[in-house]
């Protein structure tokens, strides 16, 4: 019959465009061997189905060349494997890589960009939406929230920072995660665990358990960023990639808008609240809070109806499941392009050889904890290997320069961004201290105190026989004053203190002037009887709102800089406009020396900001770029990481000199953004190349 042995099998297999081709009937036929005739066959066969046919060797116990295909398609391959080094592996590995980025890019273009793409870009932008508020809240509620909760400088110190420190471990954390168990899975317990604990922060009484919520609600937004621009970055052509990232930049834009234009709705109306007996208060400063969660789990719902990446499934051998969402992106596109009658062409595309293998344990071994431990640590040395991987000799030296360019950069903007709202509180204040009114030596009595008292100092006065009944006391200091048989009921105070005074036979009763307030005083039988608990929301900072003005402008004023970056991304390239942004940048700083009034402080803010915007968009580009899709997010994450750092620190050095000296902020600012901008012109362009 001709039958070959083992060894020609594979001979029949031809790669033919992509697809696998195979002889119809499983037979050896030599190239000079005419086709059979139809009459020729054999009777035994006649009227069956070519499906339904005897294989004659059967009755003599030989296999059919069909099964020793499939076998030794499931058996050479594990052979082989098994023997090589894992250095071959890898290497075979990579070049599969390289054949997926240019396959999977022509997919891309196939698929076009329509629909799909801009819905993914909403329910993407609504998560980095929610990561621009989260930087916000914390200093928009921090004045009302040290009120309430009775903070001291400290601990306002800590709540300002605890975000940043959760950011930080989330962004490395769960970016890393993200290479590992997918896009989609890890956007959605990102923003599950953001959602979760900025709700209960907004219920939660106690300042340490407040702290906690912000802290690990900073951790789950931390993973928004690297896994939102690795997971949209990859249903996006070379053409629109460095555009439509930049585009999606402008969420974070709107992130900030958002909280400071709902920050200025809300927090001032005290009443918008309710109370549960004297221990329970929620105040309008909570239910900002509560109000800003809404983009994340809008986000959250929206992304359960989206398909994970393609590109990350192709990556872990899912070739199935991605060849399926590849075909709903272009079927999409093409519906809403009016050309539903074209096709997807594609029917194979590369995947590449799977080297890291899953133990996956039997139920019956161990008990449930155990089998869980053993893959979470499995997947947390994996991610660690990620980590390791992103340092080898390939992408060292770019890791080390980004690194150091995301640094520079959070030193200098987030450091400038608290130091413009600081120096503009501080210029407040000294215009406040300028209006006080002294008193010296004034006597009254017999007098009844209704009404606030603001911005005073009252130095040898005497007081006796008065009544300080359901008043406030605002910014209100008594010097070496003397108080006899007075009596104070239902005063409220902020910022008061009696200091060197002398308190004789005199009644407090439900008053918050507790004893810190009473500095180097003599209190000689005096009563106090009732006293507030906790602390009180008292006055509306008139300078709240220039605050929240400053933020909403700054915000805003980023508007230019996103679409001049969106539109000339692709024309200038990534390297270039990191570069020229960070110096322009660090030529605004300098401006900032003839900043001397409120206007003058608001006006170079908004400059800075605009003109900084474009380096950031085009670092989350080319960072994207960078890395292969396997080490995408975990890059990311560890970049990101670091620039959480770099803003833990310009948070502290800048405040620290908010009314000292303005020149080492100034100058620590924009050295660094001329050091990183120079630093940035020797990182390699990637606007032309493929994501491998």
């Amino acid at each position: 019959d001709g039958y070959r042995n083992t060894n020609q099998v594979s001979d029949d297999y031809r790669y033919q465009d992509g697809n696998y081709d195979a002889p119809h009937d499983g037979y050896y036929r030599g190239g000079d061997e005419p086709a059979q005739e139809e009459d020729a066959q054999s009777d035994v066969t006649e009227g069956h189905d070519e499906d339904d046919e005897v294989y004659e060797g059967e009755y003599q116990g030989i296999p059919h060349p069909d099964d020793i295909k499939e076998k030794q398609k499931k058996r050479a391959p594990a052979v082989d494997d098994e023997y090589r080094d894992r250095a071959d592996l890898m290497a075979e590995r990579m070049e599969d890589e390289e054949q997926l980025a240019h396959q999977y890019e022509n997919i891309i273009e196939e698929c076009g960009h329509g629909r799909f793409q801009w819905t993914l870009f909403f329910v993407l932008g609504l998560a980095l939406m929610a990561d621009g508020v989260e930087v916000f809240v914390v200093g928009f509620v921090l004045p009302s929230a040290e009120k309430d909760m009775c903070l001291s400088s400290s601990n306002k110190g800590m709540l300002g920072l605890i975000v940043y420190l959760g950011m930080m471990v989330g962004a490395v954390l769960l970016g890393g995660l993200a290479d590992k168990l997918g896009r989609k899975q890890c956007l959605i317990i990102s923003l599950a665990i953001n959602a979760a604990f900025a709700f209960l922060s907004s219920f939660v009484q106690g300042y340490g358990f407040f702290l906690f919520c912000r802290l690990i609600s900073g951790l789950g937004i931390g993973g928004t960023l690297p896994i939102v621009f690795a997971y949209f970055s990859e249903f996006l052509s070379r053409e629109k990639r460095g555009e439509h990232l930049s585009w999606l930049c402008m969420f974070w834009m709107i992130g900030g808008i958002y909280a400071s234009a709902m920050a200025w709705s809300i927090i001032p109306h005290y009443g918008w609240g309710f109370s549960m007996g004297t221990k329970y208060h929620f105040h309008s400063w909570r239910v900002f809070v509560l109000v800003c969660a809404l983009p994340c789990i809008a986000s959250l719902v929206a992304l359960k109806f989206m398909p994970e990446s393609p590109r990350f499934l192709l990556e872990i051998g899912k070739h199935d499941e991605a060849w399926m969402i590849l075909k709903q992106v272009h079927d999409t596109n093409m519906r809403a392009k009016g050309e539903p009658e074209r096709v997807f062409t594609v029917s194979y595309i590369k995947t590449p050889k799977q080297v890291d293998e899953f133990i996956e344990i039997q139920s019956s071994t161990g008990t449930w904890y155990q089998r869980w431990l053993v893959r979470i640590t499995t997947t947390l040395k994996q991610v660690w290997d990620n980590v390791l991987y992103c340092l080898t000799a390939q992408y060292r030296m770019n890791t080390l320069m980004l690194a150091v360019v995301w640094f520079t950069m959070a030193l200098s903007y987030y450091g400038l961004i608290v130091w413009f709202p600081d120096m503009i509180r501080y210029l407040q204040d000294e215009a406040y201290e300028s209006r006080v009114k002294i008193f010296d030596e004034e006597e009254v009595s017999h007098f009844t105190f209704n009404f606030t008292l603001e911005n005073q100092i009252h130095r040898n006065g005497e007081y006796r026989n008065d009544k300080f009944i359901g008043m406030k006391f605002k910014e209100v200091r008594f010097e070496d004053s003397l108080f006899e048989d007075c009596y104070f009921e239902d005063v409220r105070s902020s910022e008061t203190f009696f200091e060197n005074c002398t308190i004789i036979s005199t009644v407090f009763y439900n008053t918050d002037l507790y004893e810190h307030k009473f500095i180097n005083c003599r209190l000689i039988n005096s009563t106090f009887m009732k006293e507030k608990e906790g602390c009180h929301i008292d006055f509306e900072e008139d300078n709240d709102f220039l605050i929240y003005l400053v933020s909403f402008l700054g915000s805003l004023s980023v508007l230019p800089g996103n679409i001049i970056s969106a539109l000339l991304m692709d024309k200038i390239g990534r390297i270039k406009m990191i570069g020229g942004s960070m110096l322009i940048s660090a030529v605004c700083c300098f401006f900032l020396f003839f900043g001397n009034s409120e206007s003058a402080m608001i006006g170079w803010q908004c400059l800075f900001c605009g003109a900084s915007i474009a380096a950031w968009n085009a670092l989350d580009v080319i960072t994207v770029e960078l890395y292969p899709t396997d080490k995408r997010a975990t890059a990311f994450g560890i970049l990101n990481g670091l620039c959480k750092f770099g803003a833990i620190l310009g948070n502290s050095i800048f405040s620290s000199f908010v009314g000292i000296t303005k020149v080492v902020p100034i100058l620590l600012a924009s050295s660094a953004l001329v050091g990183g901008g120079l630093l940035a012109l020797r990182l390699p362009e990637t606007r032309e190349q493929v994501l491998m």
